[in-house]
Parts: C-alpha cells; structure tokens; sequence
C-alpha cells in the first residue's frame, strides 16, 4: 500500500460548521502518510473536482480516506453528488467496478461481486455531534446497539460494492457539545499507525 486518496466531504453552513475540524483532521492524515513515504493526493469537493480525475484517483489509490463530517446521519449532499457522478462514470468506464456482478447465466453470482478494486482498502474518518454512547448499546433508542460504522453502511457499501476492503472507521464524536480534540488526533494516529504497517 503506497498511493492514498484523502476526500473531504466537508459542506460549509454559515454560523453552523465552517470546516475547520474535518480540515484539521484531513490535514493530519495527510501529513501522518506523506512522514512515511506515501503518495498521497486529496480531493476537497466543496472547491469543485473534475469527474474524470476523480475516477482516475480511485484506480490509482490503495487506500482511499473519505473525512467527512455528519449531518442529518449522513454526508453532505455534495458528497452524494460525488459518489453518484464518479461512480457512474467508473462504472462506464469499467474503471474499479464492472457490472452489480449478477450473470443471467450464472444464478449464484450476487448483487455487489461485480467489483474489480480487490487489494484495495477503504476508511471513513467522521465528525460527529452525538455522543459516543449513542452507539453500540442496545439500552439506546436512536441506534439500538449499531456502531457508527454501522450507522454509515451507505457510505462505506459504495466502496464494498467496487470490491475495496473495509476497514473500521474513526470516529470523532460530540464535538460541538463536548469536543475532545486532542485525545481525538491521538487515537487517529494510532489507528493510522495500526493502518499503515499492512
């Protein structure tokens, strides 16, 4: 694993979220790989990309980071937008994925094996208002014991569906009531530490 694509899906809303965060912890993962020697190139989709290019650094990455804050229990829409226009197009072009996967002659081929990203790898990176004891416990009305992993399954089975491995996400959580920051980019860099020796 050498080449990493970093995508911020940060959405600026005026006097709500400036960016600020996802942009530091985009910066942080950039910097922790190109210490060791990656290649690392990034995307921020709010300042505009070209779909092409886009598709092209999905070929070309071992390793793509989607840091993204959490609005409404998703990304932001522009993210949305992202996934459906660089997907599709790779999709055309037969570019890490090739077809759902099913064969009309073959009925045990599943839907999301038609994917041609194998050895590739996947994370989410996210920011997140709630607490981190909304998730995985059952005890808790909005989640009921899923992860936030879990919670995120749409973002994450987009890359699955292409055949990229998915690996655990990191998770900032309750940062506008109780920020933990700096204990936050600790655990970011030993997750990516753990990352970085596959």
């Amino acid at each position: 694993m050498k080449n990493i694509l970093i995508i911020n899906a940060h959405q600026k809303w005026d006097g709500m979220s400036e960016g600020k965060l996802n942009e530091r912890f985009q910066n942080e993962i950039t910097t922790f790989f190109k210490d060791k020697d990656f290649v690392v190139r990034t995307t921020k989709i709010e300042d505009g990309y070209d779909i092409n290019d886009e598709v092209n650094k999905h070929d070309w990455a071992d390793l793509v980071i989607t840091q993204t804050p959490v609005f409404w229990f998703n990304t932001p829409w522009i993210h949305k937008k992202y996934i459906d226009e660089v997907f599709t197009s790779a999709l055309q072009q037969k570019k890490i994925v090739l077809t759902d996967g099913r064969l009309k002659e073959d009925r045990t081929k599943q839907y999301g094996t038609g994917g041609i990203s194998q050895g590739k790898k996947y994370m989410m990176s996210t920011t997140w208002n709630a607490p981190e004891e909304a998730f995985d416990n059952s005890a808790q009305v909005l989640f009921q014991g899923k992860s936030a992993d879990e919670a995120l399954i749409n973002l994450s089975v987009n890359y699955k569906f292409c055949g990229f491995e998915i690996l655990a996400g990191f998770h900032s959580y309750n940062v506008i009531k109780e920020p933990q920051i700096e204990k936050d980019i600790v655990r970011l860099t030993n997750q990516l530490n753990e990352l970085a020796r596959y």
